[in-house]
């Protein structure tokens, strides 16, 4: 049976993969699915670096503008909301393609992971919630160390639902995390798979992060919080764990001065800028495009781009097409 197509661009945060998905999805006639777990929500633009409607160039967005923020975004919900677009858009003869910085949630799809195996009992879940209230973030990362260092040092201690997911996984199987998903990055994919990883050299990425932050602050970032704030909105809520969001709140409530949310948010941001290309590196079938080798000139990136598509037999080479 031959495998369905499927796309990956992905890579860390602000290095650009929004306008090369535009050109990549009209070439190969593709459909973008967002592989993030904050563009889907309703009201959270500036934060989230969404794209506007006005530049996706007549292409199908999906998972974009869909949930508002009082609603629950998990891998589980992710998976299932993707493989439903992705149905659709085969259907119409075209081709998904998954962008995004979210590495969990793209190796959810491609390695079409099974998160029904160990069972609804939330019991233990809760009690670490529990904990999480009375002790703080820190106390559980350091219950993370102790039994799974690989996932202590992929997940940042403030993400509180992660980290739960990883203790919890190990209290119901008493494996870590980590080895399995080690193990899932070993299944072959179901699909027929072209995974682009665009990337930038540390101190160009990191200027990027830095002034994407200062235009987000200009666009009217704090003011997008209030409102968020005015609706009900709260720290507790997973649509306000984003980075962006929370050191704003923070800033609001009083905890912070604005100097001193601006400072954290950029060095977390950072901070979720090195994971993510370590989460990369991890996985197979990986194809790097390190935008310095080409001279940061997208029209390069997206011609090496066609050719390993034409490789993998994704698309039709080109010679063929002019027949």
């Amino acid at each position: 049976m031959l495998k369905k197509p499927l796309i990956i661009l992905t890579g860390p945060t602000a290095v650009g993969k929004t306008n090369l998905s535009i050109k990549l999805a009209k070439e190969v006639d593709g459909e973008i699915i967002s592989a993030d777990s904050m563009q889907v929500y309703r009201y959270m633009d500036i934060g989230s670096a969404k794209i506007h409607p006005d530049e996706m160039q007549g292409v199908p967005h999906h998972l974009v503008d869909c949930l508002d923020p009082e609603e629950e975004f998990n891998v589980v919900r992710f998976q299932k909301m993707a493989k439903e677009a992705m149905e659709g858009i085969y259907e119409r003869g075209r081709i998904p393609i998954l962008v995004g910085g979210t590495g969990f949630y793209i190796q959810a799809v491609t390695g079409d992971i099974d998160f029904s195996e160990n069972g609804e009992d939330d019991t233990y879940r809760k009690t670490l919630e529990k904990l999480a209230d009375e002790k703080g973030a820190g106390y559980l990362h350091d219950m993370l160390e102790k039994i799974d260092p690989a996932s202590a040092e992929a997940i940042h201690a403030n993400n509180i639902k992660r980290v739960i997911r990883a203790l919890e996984y190990y209290e119901q199987t008493g494996s870590p995390i980590s080895r399995h998903n080690e193990e899932q990055r070993k299944k072959e994919s179901p699909y027929n798979l072209a995974y682009f990883v665009l990337n930038d050299e540390r101190v160009r990425l990191y200027q990027r992060i830095d002034q994407r932050i200062d235009e987000m602050l200009t666009q009217g970032l704090i003011e997008e919080v209030k409102r968020l704030m005015d609706r009900g909105c709260h720290k507790d809520m997973v649509s306000m764990q984003g980075l962006g969001y929370k050191e704003m709140l923070s800033y609001l409530d009083g905890t912070w001065d604005l100097d001193e949310a601006v400072y954290v948010l950029k060095r977390d941001t950072r901070h979720f800028a090195k994971r993510q290309i370590t989460w990369f590196k991890r996985e197979r079938q990986v194809e790097w495009f390190n935008k310095s080798d080409y001279d940061y000139d997208d029209e390069k990136i997206l011609s090496d781009m066609m050719k390993s598509l034409e490789e993998k037999n994704i698309i039709i080479p080109q010679e063929e097409r002019r027949i």
